[in-house]
């Protein structure tokens, strides 16, 4: 790869076609629509899109489960409007990042319906097909969609693997046939002109081949085996191999991403030492499984502030010397962040909003802004579990009904964090539809549109959007955010968050009050001179003349002392 450095000085946006905008009328999100607000994308100052799956797909995991690697879902558009995509990106210096899901397919990719044609066939080891134990499942293994993690396909009496959705058969990555074709459609890709891959549950590839039981958890027949497939043995070896078969000798800045559930920063480090040529950076999980107990991430159990600063501050220092993070509060996984991590009343959720952004986009690491949370989108307003339409939400409802679980609590749980929230259509404008579509969206709308959109906000001093713009900014400008060393100040103070970022002679101070109530700080005689470089709350002192200060309620700065 050339220039290996560019991304730490990179921000990346995420693009959800579903529910971004709707170019055609028929309320789901498309291709046409995208490139309607290309311009909205320069405006903000990104400098990577990362395009979740538009392949052609059933939609039973709402494109996560793909039919055609390398054609585009009639539902999104085409081809050649993928490639107008493309271009008008890169014409605005904006690279394109695709959604690379290589754990599984669809069980309608042809793969797959050759694979389950016979045990004779020539594809059948291109997935994980075991027999029956005992009459029944295999193992224990669960669906991370509920259920068991095998289904039964009873004309060639054996069970295949899904760790997601029944319709989503596991790939066997031990066969190097299987290898070799991902590798070739990858390169198929780049040959397009994509700038890279987002890698989706890529260090599930690897399984632990026994296929052994998961160890057993009182009252669950499927359990979590993560511990058996996730950084599995073989992993390090598939994603230097991938490495050396798509990147190598290929000119351009292309960027890796890695998902990664469940990665610790020791192996993170390993995965994402430039010397070691697998990925450029992880994605991983620990600081958004905090407010979920231990039965499930349904299991609301609050947020604790103090272990959220902790766990961020604790990936900062892990991969200080060797590797690198990517930074993000929300995405089409997760709740909004205002909601989760901020305070998402009207009197408070745009300074929240931009106090987690501050907090975020200063850190070491590439940031990552999820599509709508420029403008501070909060989670939807669910009542019902009839109102959430996500495959994971569905079937945990299905079993709460089934096993008699405690409904409320459940529905606690899918209002938090479940991944619908997300997904919402972006707020464009107050119109009825948000100005997302001129039909019926396939998800309501938020009714908070009327106040909350892009046109209230773009070019608009002192909104969400305009905060996001400068932060971006900051970025582009100063080294030491990039490159600057980190160390967290406060640990234990469960409402002010603060670091400090040190390159050279230049020091880069971060401050954020996470309360409603105004805060006292004293930080010393050495930050006396320390300039202003941004601040949430309007008539602010350009330079601090002590280190005393006062913040009020969500307010957050940025000082720069060189």
């Amino acid at each position: 790869m050339q220039d290996r450095e560019w991304f730490k000085s990179a921000v990346v946006y995420q693009v959800y076609p579903r529910s971004f905008a709707d170019g055609d009328g028929d309320g789901i999100g498309d291709l046409r629509g995208i490139l309607q607000h290309l311009d909205h994308l320069e405006a903000l100052g990104v400098d990577v899109v990362w395009l979740s799956p538009l392949y052609r797909s059933p939609q039973a995991d709402n494109g996560y489960d793909i039919s055609d690697y390398q054609d585009v879902d009639p539902l999104f558009g085409t081809l050649e409007q993928l490639d107008e995509l493309i271009a008008g990106l890169h014409e605005r210096g904006i690279k394109l990042v695709m959604d690379l899901v290589v754990n599984h397919t669809s069980d309608e990719h042809a793969w797959f319906q050759e694979s389950r044609s016979s045990r004779d066939s020539p594809k059948r080891d291109w997935y994980v097909w075991r027999d029956p134990r005992d009459g029944g499942e295999p193992n224990n293994w669960g669906s991370f969609f509920s259920g068991s993690a095998w289904q039964l396909d009873e004309p060639t009496g054996q069970y295949y693997l899904h760790l997601f959705d029944r319709k989503q058969p596991d790939l066997n990555w031990e066969n190097p046939e299987v290898r070799e074709a991902v590798h070739a459609m990858m390169r198929w890709w780049l040959d397009r002109g994509v700038d890279g891959f987002r890698m989706d549950v890529i260090n599930f590839i690897s399984k632990e081949q026994s296929f052994a039981d998961a160890p057993a958890v009182v009252g669950q027949r499927h359990v979590d085996a993560s511990s058996l497939f996730a950084d599995g043995p073989r992993i390090h070896e598939f994603l230097a191999e991938m490495h050396e078969a798509v990147f190598a000798g290929r000119d351009g800045a292309f960027l890796t991403v890695g998902e990664m559930p469940g990665v610790t920063p020791e192996e993170a480090v390993l995965y994402t030492d430039p010397a070691r040529h697998e990925v450029d950076m992880v994605f991983q999980f620990e600081h958004v499984s905090l407010d979920q107990g231990p039965a499930s991430k349904w299991d609301w159990i609050g947020l604790d502030r103090v272990a959220l600063k902790r766990s961020l501050h604790r990936w900062q220092v892990a991969l200080a010397e060797r590797g690198w993070n990517s930074l993000y509060w929300d995405n089409h996984d997760q709740p909004r962040a205002v909601s989760r991590f901020g305070d998402d009343d009207p009197a408070c959720w745009a300074d929240s909003a931009k106090a987690l952004a501050t907090i975020l986009h200063c850190m070491r690491g590439t940031p990552y802004v999820y599509q709508g949370e420029e403008l501070g989108m909060t989670n939807y307003p669910f009542r019902t579990a009839d109102e959430h339409r996500d495959v994971e939400a569905v079937n945990h409802w299905k079993r709460v009904i089934a096993e008699g679980l405690d409904q409320r609590s459940a529905l606690t749980g899918m209002a938090k964090v479940g991944r619908d929230n997300a997904r919402t259509p972006v707020q464009w404008d107050a119109s009825a539809q948000a100005g997302f579509t001129t039909g019926a969206p396939w998800l309501p709308v938020n009714p908070n549109r009327s106040w909350l959109n892009a046109a209230a906000q773009v070019g608009v001093e002192g909104s969400v959007f305009e905060h996001h713009r400068a932060l971006i900014r900051l970025r582009h400008e100063h080294a030491v955010i990039a490159d600057g060393d980190f160390t967290g100040l406060l640990e234990n103070d469960p409402e002010v968050w603060a670091y400090v970022r040190t390159l050279g002679s230049k020091r880069l101070l971060v401050v954020a009050n996470c309360s409603r109530r105004a805060r006292a700080l004293e930080l010393g005689d050495g930050w006396t001179g320390a300039r202003l470089l941004l601040c949430n709350l309007a008539d602010r002192a350009d330079v601090l003349h002590d280190g005393a200060l006062t913040l009020s309620g969500w307010e957050s700065r940025v000082y720069l002392l060189e």
